[in-house]
């Protein structure tokens, strides 16, 4: 079923377009049917869980931390982790790149912007993630590299406040020609790809729907 699945998922994929699988709340057992189909991409919300998995689960395996981040959890993955999704403040920077370096790596990062019009959604406003990228604090943190930008859009059926939302996202990412731009989930992330996204996470179409009781 999960192979199934994922085939079907990559097979609509543009080439340019990266698969994350959000494997939070899954075991393990789930993780290695969907390696065997070839996936090498692994989203995670919880630190510890992320933890158990790497520890358990062939080195190959890119592990991606995609939900909100608490700064004194960020030592616990700091020696494994592949890119962070959802940076949304600038102390939080701080301590992923200290954390970086006592492994001596470089630990690759999105920062987080708000484009949804939820009051729930975190995030930094374009002007502020504009300060971040120029300022020579930034330039002085050696051990993180901020490849791009993540956003989150409403949770609506509406498609024209999606698309607005996801636009928006493009166009400010488009100014400062970063790599990746991680946009769409389950739900939206046709239409996030139709409008830019190059990176989607995508859980319950792959998995089935989450296990809340875990």
């Amino acid at each position: 079923m999960i192979s199934k699945n994922l085939q079907h998922i990559k097979s609509t994929l543009p080439e340019h377009v990266t698969l994350v699988a959000v494997s939070k709340t899954k075991p393990i057992s789930d993780i290695k049917e969907a390696y065997s189909a070839g996936q090498r991409i692994f989203g995670e919300n919880k630190i510890q869980e992320m933890v158990d998995k790497y520890d358990a689960l062939p080195k190959d395996i890119e592990w991606h931390m995609i939900g909100h981040l608490q700064s004194n959890k960020v030592k616990y993955m700091a020696h494994f982790v592949n890119l962070i999704h959802g940076v949304d403040k600038f102390k939080t920077l701080k301590e992923i790149n200290k954390q970086a370096k006592k492994h001596n790596r470089v630990i690759n990062c999105l920062l987080q912007a708000k484009i949804a019009k939820e009051e729930t959604k975190f995030g930094f406003t374009f002007n502020e993630i504009e300060n971040i990228l120029t300022s020579k604090e930034t330039a002085e943190l050696q051990n993180i590299n901020i490849i791009g930008l993540m956003g989150m859009a409403t949770f609506t059926d509406n498609e024209e406040q999606l698309k607005d939302e996801f636009l928006s996202l493009k166009t400010f990412f488009d100014l400062h020609k970063l790599q990746t731009l991680s946009m769409g989930m389950s739900g939206d992330y046709k239409l996030a790809i139709e409008n830019g996204s190059t990176m989607i996470r995508v859980g319950s179409s792959i998995f089935g729907h989450r296990n809340y009781n875990q």
